[in-house]
This record gives C-alpha cells, structure tokens and sequence, in this order.
C-alpha cells in the first residue's frame, strides 16, 4: 500500500464505510471482510488502521461524541442567559441528533452484547457533553433563575428527554398528524421550563 497522503483518506472511507454498515446491518453483522470489499480493499489494510472492529466501533462513537461536543460549544457561544443558554444547548442536541442519525444510533442507541468496553479515557470526553448541561444549570440555580438540587442528574434528566424525542424521531414513531417543528419546540420548552423556579 502507498505511503503517501491518501492514507488519511483511505481511514476515513473505512470509517464511513463502517459507519454505513453498522446501521444497515448491526455490530453482529459487522465484519472486516464486509467492510474490505465495500471500499475495494483487502481486510488486511484495514487491520492497518484498525485492530478490530470494537476499535472501529469506539472511533465512531468517539467521533460522534466529539462532534456533538464542538456543536454544543458553538451553539452557546457567548451565549451568558442561563436559561437562553440551556435552550441553545437543547436545540442544538436535538439538531445535531436529526441531522447525523447513523452517529447518533452508534453513539445512544446500539448496545451490541459481545463488544469490548469502551475505553475509560473515553468516556471521560464524552462526558464534558452532559457536563455543559450541568454548568448551565448549577449557573442558573445559583442565580436563582433554576430550581436544581443536583446539576448532573437534573442533565441526566434533560439528556433523557432529549434523547427521547431524537429516538422518536429518528425511527419514525412520531403520530404523522403532529407537526414535528411544534413538537421539538414543545420538547425544548418543557425541558427549560421544568427546572425554572417558581416565583411569587
């Protein structure tokens, strides 16, 4: 194989070939032969890149989860309301999961049963996603605009009903008669609005 610049291009085919795949067929469906004859390569340069295909599988999940980070950040940026910040973060998890469905599914949804698990260095970045819905709402609780007992699971909360709604979404199961613009922004108040405090 050559050494030149085409190999970063050539890891990246492999990974959106496997990220096609995964979807189409699922982790247990997954191999590197599939994924070799689908880029028109031998399995063997693929096991250049990557030793197996859990390490595949957590490169996507990481890539996803990294994506999502940068879009996250992006979207609040100087963004300093509290409770403007908390709906630009809800927002742009919502677009972010409708607009990379296949990520989305690999990072949330598939659970495959015989894959290794994923690195903890990892799952510490992932985590700086959840922790910017949790700054957000200790920020806004400290200045008394959120009722917040514990900022990481009132998050957990907010990414549960997010992730709710993207499920629904992504798969389909949204009733046809409900338009689905009144029904993510309906999502996207009730999500704000459950942890703004009560004022007389």
């Amino acid at each position: 194989m050559s050494t030149s610049a085409t190999q970063p291009e050539l890891r990246r085919k492999i990974l959106d070939v496997t990220r096609h795949l995964l979807i189409k067929e699922g982790y247990a469906g997954l191999s590197m032969r599939k994924i070799a004859r689908a880029i028109g390569y031998s399995a063997t340069t693929i096991y250049l890149y990557f030793k197996n295909k859990d390490e595949l599988f957590h490169t996507l999940i990481l890539e996803g989860l990294e994506l999502l980070y940068k879009q996250l950040q992006e979207g609040v940026d100087g963004v300093e309301d509290p409770e403007k910040r908390l709906r630009a973060l809800c927002e742009q998890y919502l677009m972010f999961g409708l607009r990379n469905p296949e990520y989305y599914e690999i990072m949330f949804i598939m659970h495959p049963e015989k894959t290794s698990r994923f690195p903890v260095e990892d799952f510490r970045k992932g985590r700086r996603n959840l922790q910017l819905f949790a700054d957000t709402l200790a920020r806004g609780a400290d200045q008394g605009l959120f009722q917040v007992e514990d900022s990481r699971v009132s998050a957990s909360v907010i990414w549960a009903y997010l992730h709710g709604v993207v499920s629904l979404l992504i798969a389909q199961r949204v009733d046809v008669r409900i338009n689905h613009e009144q029904f993510v922004e309906e999502a996207i108040d009730r999500a704000v609005g459950s942890f703004r405090a009560i004022t007389v």
